[in-house]
């Protein structure tokens, strides 16, 4: 049976103080933002996954955004080494959960920097994002973890947003989602599907068609939702002020087994 856990983090109370790149920075409601996330791990849960909270990082404005601290492909947890100097700490407490649940433990190493979020995989294909937060030397150290073990990595060029999976992220079918404006090549990807809103490039896939989406998707909700899926949505406005996402919220660890 594959495994339904989910490492999560709760928001540092220093949340408002996080990097933003791509977009202008706004005000952002650090208690709004703790309701938020509790709604999310609230929704995981409901949906069948135990979630494992990481040890809080709070002088880690970013430490929330769990998802770019490690990479997990079956029982393999390779930690990440942020472009972002300031958010390297935040893998502290990630390494003792990961090693805790029994995984294999690797980590990138200078001079190779790798974000978590620059990391989609589907099937046994991991797409990794080549742009601001993952160099060369990180893709090639990813390709050195994980082809052995049986996935073929394909690197992708990343320019108009932060992360690969701020630009895409797939159905669970294996078609990519992306809103066109901020995919850098979307002819990379075999089956690709336009969606008519940024926000709606990120799905968490809950299992049984049932996908985690933004609340500020609606236009993607239903389009999805005609093809035969199930949105749930979340309001997570406040981490989408800092380039947060669905899926940076939380590392879904599917293939653990026991």
């Amino acid at each position: 049976m594959p495994s339904k856990k989910a490492l999560v983090r709760r928001p540092s109370p220093r949340l408002a103080e996080g990097l933003v790149t791509h977009i202008e920075r706004e005000k952002v409601d650090a208690d709004l933002a703790v309701e938020q996330w509790e709604a999310y791990v609230e929704a995981l849960r409901e949906h069948g996954w135990e979630t494992i909270e990481v040890d809080p990082a709070d002088d880690n404005p970013d430490s929330v955004f769990v998802e770019d601290t490690v990479v997990m492909y079956k029982n393999v947890a390779l930690i990440a080494r942020s472009g972002a100097e300031s958010r390297r700490e935040e893998t502290i407490g990630v390494e003792e959960a990961v090693a805790r649940l029994g995984c294999s433990v690797n980590w990138i190493w200078e001079p190779g920097t790798l974000d978590g979020g620059d990391v989609l995989k589907i099937g046994d294909t991991i797409y990794v994002g080549r742009g601001g937060r993952t160099n060369a030397a990180g893709v090639q150290q990813l390709r050195a973890a994980f082809e052995p073990l049986g996935a073929q990595v394909v690197a992708v060029p990343v320019s108009k947003v932060l992360h690969l999976k701020s630009a895409v992220t797939a159905l669970p079918d294996g078609t990519v989602v992306g809103h066109i404006p901020k995919v850098d090549r979307p002819s990379l990807f075999p089956r690709f599907l336009s969606v008519p809103e940024e926000a709606g490039s990120h799905v968490v896939l809950l299992g049984g068609g049932k996908l985690l989406m933004a609340a500020s998707a609606p236009k993607t909700a239903e389009l999805l939702g005609d093809l035969g899926f199930e949105p749930v949505l979340v309001d997570i406005s406040e981490f989408e002020k800092l380039e947060g996402c669905v899926t940076c919220l939380s590392v879904r660890m599917r293939e653990l087994y026991a």
